[in-house]
């Protein structure tokens, strides 16, 4: 028959089963059959399949993206994606990876409830695989989703046409082994079963109490290094959507190992409310991967500045035409942490705009919010009340109660922006919560790090978190790595840009943060020479500022898209520097 051996967006269960079966060479009566504990912790060529299809054949986009709107329609067993970040690492789980039923070896990996009886049969293998809580990325913008509509329709599309040839394959007067070589399921098989009911009622049946704007997701990973993934990673999981409601049922009916794999641990993770997504392929996201429609080029030195300019136009606008500020404030959105030394997280440059007051925040607070939520991928924002401070849970908290990581305000995936508004903050006292919320905040801004409450112990856990701050005086409570007073000149509204200016801004704003940086051995030396001349100068500065001066001249160059660091760009450094300290005086 022609078509694919395999059909892996609606049947990837059937696609593991076979490459399973061929792998051990069971049924062949030629071929030495191998012994499924050598796949223990191993692929059997069912991942090298699934690369081959999503990556050289170029299917990844038909793959529907998991979220409340696409489950309305996606069915169980089917191939999806999930983008979210790890918020809670449960543990592992013990199952049954392949069993004997007869003479023949099966699997159960990718699934949560075997097919077939497994008895009592001696000849089983147990393996091993690790549960991940995953969330929709905390304070996602938007724009990062809008690609998911047209695959989404696309999917979809493909998922209707795919339904109305089913039946017609399943009517067809084929061999049963031919048609299950092609990857669909024969009558005669459990399987077919299954897909007649998917194919006719609805997924959203299913899972009637998933949340329709926040869906979490349990994902199950097999065979990876524990290093590959760690809390509050941003990752694409792609593999089989499970739904099976014996899980409900059968934890209380069934005290061994039998049809269900379940874990105690998961008693508050019902699947009716969080789905199962059995991991195939797992791959780490980065801003560049949530841009849609930017434009794919390389970060050359003309094209950059041209793009620099129109977005230094546009943060001018909005700050009131104080370019001073305007500066400093293009300077912050491209820092990031590029290495640690000790305690320093190298690269980071927090920001902290005095000089406004509420009405003020209302205004220039407001539109520097919504350009943020066009510009970035993942936006917060504070509002630091005294009330704010003495009840907010900012640091995640485990509960041995449930065995969950309760999570907190400031746990947040790398390459997050947090506004914190500290105009609102009124005098009063502070209690036992407002001291430890005031002491995680000023260890993020300081170090880059969250401590996690595990209740008998607390974790220090590294962040990567650019810091704004709104507030009339030099903030005590968050005290940023630069101050700035601002003085606007207008209260006009900038225009809103158009689409392309946007797309453009955001390739920008992701591209040149990550450039690499060098500084010449001409150039050190001209370096050293104005950093002695300026402590010579000024006995008040210290390391820190040092530190900060050539953090703002790696961020300077690169937001011109250079590489390496250049006088021009050192003296512009300085003089930033000499406007920003006589507005202090």
């Amino acid at each position: 028959m022609g078509g694919p051996p395999y059909d892996c967006m609606a049947n990837p269960l059937g696609a593991v089963r076979l490459t399973f079966e061929k792998a051990i060479g069971s049924g062949s009566e030629t071929q030495t059959q191998t012994h499924p504990s050598a796949f223990d912790g191993k692929d059997w060529g069912a991942l090298d399949l699934f690369r081959q299809f999503l990556f050289q054949e170029s299917r990844l986009s038909q793959v529907p993206i998991l979220n409340p709107k696409t489950m309305r329609w996606v069915q169980p067993n089917s191939l999806v994606r999930y983008r979210g970040m790890i918020q809670d690492m449960l543990g592992n789980e013990f199952y049954v990876g392949a069993y004997k039923d007869g003479n023949l070896w099966r699997t159960n990996k990718f699934m949560d409830v075997s097919q077939y009886p497994m008895g009592s049969s001696p000849d089983m293998c147990v393996w091993e695989r690790r549960l991940f809580y995953c969330v929709p990325v905390p304070g996602q913008s938007s724009w990062t989703e809008s690609s998911c509509e047209m695959d989404s329709n696309r999917c979809m599309d493909w998922s209707y046409q795919n339904r109305e040839k089913r039946p017609r394959m399943d009517d067809e007067d084929a061999d049963p082994m031919d048609l299950r070589e092609d990857g669909f399921p024969s009558p005669s098989l459990p399987e077919s079963s299954d897909s007649k009911t998917a194919s006719t009622s609805s997924s959203m049946s299913k899972f009637q109490y998933v949340d329709k704007d926040n869906l979490p997701c349990l994902v199950k990973i097999y065979d990876s290094p524990e290093s590959e993934l760690k809390l509050n990673d941003v990752f694409e999981f792609i593999g089989v959507l499970t739904f099976d409601s014996e899980l409900a049922v059968e934890k209380d009916h069934n005290d061994e190992l039998s049809n269900s794999f379940y874990d105690d641990a998961l008693v508050h993770l019902p699947p009716s409310k969080v789905p199962r997504l059995h991991c195939l392929i797992h791959r780490k996201l980065a801003v560049h991967d949530f841009l849609q429609g930017s434009p794919t080029m390389e970060p050359n030195p003309h094209l950059v500045k041209e793009i620099r300019e129109a977005l230094f136009r546009h943060l001018t606008a909005l700050l009131g035409n104080d370019g001073v500020a305007a500066h400093f404030m293009l300077l912050h959105l491209l820092s990031k942490v590029h290495a640690r030394v000790d305690d320093v997280a190298v690269g980071k440059l927090s920001l902290n705009l005095t000089g406004l007051s509420k009405e003020s925040v209302s205004v220039f607070g407001t539109r520097l919010s919504q350009a943020f939520k066009n510009l970035l991928p993942f936006t917060h924002y504070i509002p630091l009340t005294l009330e704010y401070l003495n009840t907010a849970s900012l640091a995640p908290k485990k509960d041995y109660q449930v065995n969950r990581l309760v999570p907190g305000v400031l746990q947040l995936p790398e390459g997050s922006h947090l506004m914190i508004d500290e105009t609102q903050l009124e005098s009063g006292s502070l209690g036992s919560i407002g001291i430890e919320n005031t002491k995680l905040l000023k260890n993020l801004m300081e170090f880059q790090k969250v401590e996690y409450d595990f209740q008998y112990y607390k974790m220090e856990m590294a962040a990567d978190v650019q810091l704004l701050i709104f507030s009339d005086g030099k903030s005590n409570i968050v005290p940023a790595d630069l101050v700035v007073p601002f003085q606007p000149s207008s209260l006009e509204s900038s225009e809103i840009p158009v689409s392309e200016a946007l797309e453009a801004w955001r390739w920008y704003l992701a591209t040149v943060r990550s450039l690499p940086h060098s500084i010449g051995s001409e150039m050190q030396k001209v370096v050293e020479d104005d950093l002695v001349a300026a402590r010579q100068a000024d006995r008040s500065l210290g390391s820190r500022d040092f530190s900060r001066w050539l953090t703002m001249a790696r961020l300077v160059s690169s937001s011109f898209g250079e590489t390496c660091l250049s006088l021009e760009h050192w003296q512009m450094v300085k003089e930033l520097e000499r406007l920003r300290r006589e507005r202090l005086k």
